[in-house]
């Protein structure tokens, strides 16, 4: 999703510019114009400064969403419950997943992990998803010590796995466990 096209820019931008228009008619002595503009276009301006300042971007999404609509189908449906969730704005937290992470106890105040990306996957018929997140102040041994709750947290009878494409980064993938 473009960063441009936020809530929060797109407020902002709304709010400005009718804080100009209603500047520059109260300054060419268009009272009727000024007047509603001006006093409509500072508050929505200072909403949407507001929302910038407590604005989290999604996850990147690495697959189309098309692509593997027929396994997400047969999926557990909170798996596509979470990719919903975290492929969208979010605003008054400090990261994607700030309550899951906290409740898994992979959380960090001062220095939270941050979810980049977010992928579905198949393998061997089976549908799952990858999640890469920047570890920042959360040690790989916080998160392997988590390794079997986040199996089952997300959703029931799901295995996790991880994998390290470089420092600082960790790829969590959930897939069925095998029966």
């Amino acid at each position: 999703m473009n960063k441009l096209f936020s809530p929060g820019n797109l407020i902002t931008i709304g709010g400005a510019s009718l804080s100009l228009i209603g500047l520059t008619a109260y300054f060419t002595n268009a009272t009727n114009l000024s007047v509603p503009t001006f006093f409509y276009g500072v508050p929505i301006f200072l909403i949407g400064l507001s929302l910038k300042t407590t604005e989290v971007p999604p996850a990147k999404r690495v697959v189309p969403a098309s692509k593997f609509s027929d396994l997400r189908e047969a999926a557990p449906p909170e798996l596509g419950k979470l990719i919903n969730d975290v492929t969208r704005w979010r605003y008054g937290q400090s990261c994607q997943l700030e309550s899951s992470l906290r409740v898994l106890k992979l959380w960090d105040i001062d220095n939270p992990p941050q979810l980049i990306e977010i992928e579905e996957l198949k393998k061997e018929e089976k549908y799952g998803i990858r999640m890469r997140f920047e570890m920042q102040g959360v040690p790989l041994e916080r998160w392997t010590e988590q390794k079997e709750r986040l199996g089952r947290f997300f959703a029931k009878d799901l295995q996790a796995e991880f994998f390290c494409p470089s420092p600082g980064e960790i790829d969590l993938t959930l897939f069925p466990k095998d029966q």
